[in-house]
């Protein structure tokens, strides 16, 4: 099964888009301000007053997130800390064996559901996790849900590069529709997916909070304490995700793959509706940046802004994501 899907930041990529066999959603919002290394070379952002490790200190969450914990044994204590949250974060949610590779894939509906199969993809430092609400919400209005997490990435396996995954476009594409072929997902069906890779390198891939610092930063609102567990976790659990966050970096060709979507819209070889979910208040690009791919695209893409909603409206106000998943599905 070949879903033909673009894992990668670019230019003019989409951090968050469904597309579907039947018609596209794409919640395009990506985070070009920040430094992106790949393949041995760097973009340089020249914009004033530019600080590559802003999603981090410019919230009021970040700035105080040194936090008294319940215990004081767990001041420091990485140990305690998972214990504390490592049942966390689960919902919905099973381990899948596709080939060689473990997949952790939430699920909610059941295949007879009357309106189709939707698969939700997140992205990089995310995981699956932060589909839960509109995964439920979707199911209850006769969807069938799945989303897994990434491999290198939430729950799923995490291999070092060079030991059974090396993290490359291909790699993906293709673990991915085994998946799809072991979950017994056939075509058509809708994909929604979410594409996002922040600032790269050996520290900040490293870094526990980075998945929730940066949701957070992108966000209007302030992500609760319960929430940053779960985004958390991984990064703690291991270096795993960290690794696989840094490798898939660098074999990805951002220029490369921007022009093949530039392409692949300007020669009417993407037939499917698209719809780009815009949040109003993404505190990393304006909207007028969804607006000027619509205005590119006129005749297959719709643009819905989203009030209220930052850089992640899944997580944000996830009623609002499905009321528009709802009507353009």
């Amino acid at each position: 099964m070949a879903t033909n899907l673009l894992l990668t930041p670019q230019p003019l990529a989409f951090s968050k888009f469904s597309v579907s066999t039947k018609k596209v959603a794409i919640n395009s919002q990506r985070a070009t301000r920040f430094v992106a290394k790949a393949s041995g070379g760097e973009e340089k952002n020249d914009e004033k007053g530019f600080t590559p490790f802003g999603f981090v200190t410019d919230n009021p969450s970040s700035r105080s997130a040194i936090q008294l914990p319940e215990s004081p044994a767990e001041d420091g204590n990485v140990g305690q800390m998972l214990y504390r949250i490592e049942d966390k974060g689960k919902d919905y949610g099973s381990y899948i064996k596709s080939g060689k590779l473990r997949w952790f894939v939430r699920e909610t509906g059941s295949p007879e559901s009357r309106r189709g199969t939707v698969v939700f993809l997140h992205g990089a430092p995310t995981q699956s996790y932060s589909y839960r609400v509109v995964m439920s919400q979707m199911s209850d209005a006769g969807f069938h849900c799945f989303a897994p997490d990434w491999i290198g990435f939430g729950f799923s396996d995490k291999p070092q590069p060079g030991y059974g995954f090396d993290y490359t476009e291909k790699e993906f594409h293709e673990a991915l529709d085994k998946l799809l072929d072991v979950l017994e997902v056939k075509s058509p069906f809708f994909l929604v997916v979410q594409l996002r890779i922040p600032l790269f390198g050996e520290f900040t891939s490293q870094n526990a909070v980075i998945a929730e610092r940066f949701i957070e930063a992108g966000s209007p609102y302030v992500l609760k304490l319960e929430k940053a567990d779960v985004y958390r976790l991984p990064y703690l659990a291991s270096s795993g995700p960290g690794f696989a966050l840094l490798e898939a970096a660098r074999k990805i060709n951002f220029r490369d793959i921007s022009s093949q979507i530039a392409d692949g819209f300007a020669s009417g070889r993407w037939d499917k509706p698209v719809l780009v979910a815009w949040g109003l208040a993404d505190k990393y690009l304006p909207q007028t940046i969804a607006e000027e791919f619509r205005k590119q695209n006129l005749s297959s893409v719709e643009l819905k802004l989203i009030e209220g909603a930052g850089h992640m409206p899944q997580e944000d106000w996830p009623e609002k994501v499905v009321d528009a998943l709802r009507m353009f599905f």
